[in-house]
């Protein structure tokens, strides 16, 4: 049996990888996660373990280039800059303020987001604020579009996925990451739209695009906003 990971060292650097055998593969493949980090050898179904192995361990410096490329995490915490709506927000905490969080406008500079109580809880209340504002936002979105469509949406579900900024199954219900309210109005829109239009058409055809279209204008800005910045939004934690 394969190993799930194998180590590439480059310049005295140790690098975790997985070892995926994909049938439809047809070469050596290797990718760094822009979210994640982490580091995949993708090989064929019939190839041989160890050539794919020499592969990766030759390209152990494009590897250490690729992660040292990838942004620092940014904590969510009093002091940060976070982009809300798409717009840099200073993270402030007011221990005696009453509430939880909230949006300020700062004397000078970038607008605020307070958070009040106790300094442990602050982490906390500021992930809670920017998900119901995300599900807020994704709501609006999707009814505009639903009733522009004349379709009915399920349930709508925030998550933290990685691979997909949205999805819709076949009964309906969509699911979002909640890190789009990171992203500009205009790339929310665009997800909402896009699980939408799959109410219509559960594919990716040249109809499903035609309506995605039409219910978004900004279609092609927001997908090459998301395929140049979409990365940078799972860097909050």
């Amino acid at each position: 049996m394969d190993p799930s990971h194998i180590e590439v060292r480059h310049n005295g650097d140790v690098f975790r990888v997985a070892v995926r055998r994909v049938p439809a593969a047809r070469r050596f493949t290797l990718r760094v996660s822009a979210a994640t980090g982490g580091v995949v050898l993708s090989l064929p179904a019939r190839a041989d373990l160890h050539t794919a192995v020499d592969f990766a361990s030759r390209h152990g410096g494009w590897i250490a280039a690729r992660i040292a490329r990838l942004p620092d995490e940014a904590p969510l915490v009093p002091g940060a800059i976070v982009p809300f709506r798409g717009l840099d927000h200073r993270i402030v905490h007011r221990p005696a303020a009453r509430g939880t969080a909230w949006i300020e406008q700062g004397a000078d500079g970038p607008p605020l987001l307070v958070v009040a109580g106790a300094a442990e809880h602050a982490h906390r209340r500021v992930l809670d604020f920017l998900k119901r504002e995300a599900k807020k936002d994704l709501e609006a979105a999707v009814a505009l579009h639903a009733t522009a469509l004349g379709v009915k949406p399920g349930k709508i579900t925030l998550r933290d996925t990685r691979s997909r900024w949205g999805s819709c199954s076949s009964t309906g219900r969509l699911n979002f990451s909640w890190r789009l309210i990171f992203a500009p109005p205009f790339v929310l829109d665009y997800l909402a739209a896009h699980e939408v239009s799959h109410l219509r058409e559960m594919n990716h055809s040249a109809r499903f695009w035609r309506i995605v279209h039409r219910l978004c204008q900004r279609t092609d800005d927001a997908e090459a906003w998301l395929k140049r910045h979409g990365a940078g939004l799972h860097r909050f934690r």
